[in-house]
């Protein structure tokens, strides 16, 4: 089972700014461009973003000094008081306010280091797919910052809130941080008491986590870790830094913790095509009932689809549990697209994957393409296909806020 811990974060100074870091946190680095890093910038040179982003874009690694500059600027920070590093270890718990579909939400989470762990031990696990992208970059900042600037996200079950309830007391006083950021409110408060702690990890202590968010960061902390166990000789300290990471951790049983659906748009297919391909293996349903809704991006109709012929998946792909051959985006990809479709166009498509409906249109449009609206995969999908050991296809849940980065970083020396 993980092996979870407070740790003495590295993190701005609220003190400086009234305990607003609003100016000075930024989403993650892997959805920003150089117009949204300068806008990020311009509102503080002191944001996160001028270390966290070095290179844009973060796709390969970028030229040595980039990091290197992106290191001196921390130490920079750290050595004038912008930043500063706790003087002892503490768990920092993590409120994100919203709206969403008009509603209001609170997605609890809390900031903890936990120990590195192959997937193969079954503590910590993966629930879908990755495309292959490079990491070289995030272990190039790594390198070069000794720390982890942005966490992953995971999640555990905990029905009874027991976990919550641990830091009932703590989040009944005022955050020790806040910020705004594109419409969601972040809260922090900072969390030491031993008994609150003692009483987290123990809970947590028999729980799985599961890895919402993060998988390739994942995968660069071990290369991290490896590195330096080589560097020493083929042996590390159990408590050495570089044999844990920093995750932001929330209850797969919090209403807040929505999984949003992840569109496709099929860019440059004509939507007659789609649908004569994919006669075999979908229906004309009412849009209240579909399991997919096709959106022309030349003429803006739409039709709704059900899936008709589940049962051909286990043709296609024989190797899987129950669970994965109910998920929408399993039969989607695999059978619809990857068989149906692709011996229509006698070659595989052009998939772009987009967070939201309308975005989806919009990009169906700019392609000359078909959007593919689909629905969200539900919590228990997910754990039932990782605790089975599988994987989901790539990109079949977008959890909803993203973490901000900023609000706090797990040194590695």
């Amino acid at each position: 089972m993980p092996e979870i811990k407070p740790f003495a974060a590295i993190r701005f100074d609220h003190t400086r700014c009234n305990g607003d870091l609003s100016a000075l946190i930024a989403p993650p680095y892997d959805v920003l461009n150089q117009a949204e890093k300068d806008a990020l910038l311009a509102k503080s040179d002191r944001n996160i973003v001028a270390v966290d982003l070095p290179h844009i874009p973060p796709k390969s690694a970028g030229p040595p000094g980039a990091y290197e500059r992106a290191a001196r600027l921390l130490e920079a920070h750290l050595a004038d008081g912008t930043l500063v590093r706790e003087n002892r270890p503490a768990l920092y718990v993590y409120h994100q306010e919203f709206e969403y579909g008009g509603a209001s939400f609170t997605r609890r989470k809390f900031f903890a280091a936990i120990r590195l762990a192959p997937f193969s031990e079954g503590s910590i696990l993966p629930h879908e797919e990755t495309f292959g992208g490079p990491k070289e970059d995030r272990l190039a900042l790594m390198k070069a910052t000794r720390c982890q600037l942005s966490p992953i996200l995971g999640m555990f079950a905990d029905p009874g809130d027991r976990v919550g309830g641990a830091f009932a007391g703590e989040t009944a006083r005022a955050p020790d941080v806040t910020a705004e950021m594109g419409g969601i409110q972040h809260r922090l408060w900072i969390v030491t008491d031993a008994g609150a702690i003692d009483r987290v990890t123990s809970e947590l202590a028999e729980k799985r986590i599961f890895i919402a968010d993060g998988h390739h960061r994942y995968g660069t902390a071990l290369m991290y870790r490896d590195s330096v166990l080589e560097r020493a000789g083929g042996s590390l300290a159990h408590d050495h830094p570089a044999n844990y990471i920093m995750f932001v951790l929330a209850s797969m049983d919090d209403p807040g913790c929505l999984i949003l659906p992840y569109h496709r748009v099929l860019a440059g297919v004509d939507s007659e095509t789609v649908r004569v391909a994919w006669s075999e293996g979908t229906a004309p349903v009412s849009p209240e009932d579909a399991d997919v809704v096709l959106f022309d991006g030349r003429s803006g109709e739409e039709t709704a689809l059900r899936f008709s012929a589940r049962d051909r998946l286990r043709e296609v792909e024989p190797d899987h549990c129950d669970a994965w051959y109910e998920l929408d985006y399993a039969y989607l990809h695999r059978y619809l697209i990857d068989v149906l479709l692709r011996e229509a166009l006698g070659a595989p498509p052009d998939v772009r994957y987009v967070k939201s409906a309308d975005a989806a249109r919009r990009t169906a449009r700019d392609e000359s393409g078909v959007g593919l609206l689909v629905n969200a995969t539900t919590m228990a999908q997910l754990r039932n296909v990782s605790e089975a050991g599988e994987l989901m296809p790539q990109k079949s849940t977008y959890f909803h806020p993203k973490l901000a980065t900023g609000l706090a970083m797990y040194p590695l020396a």
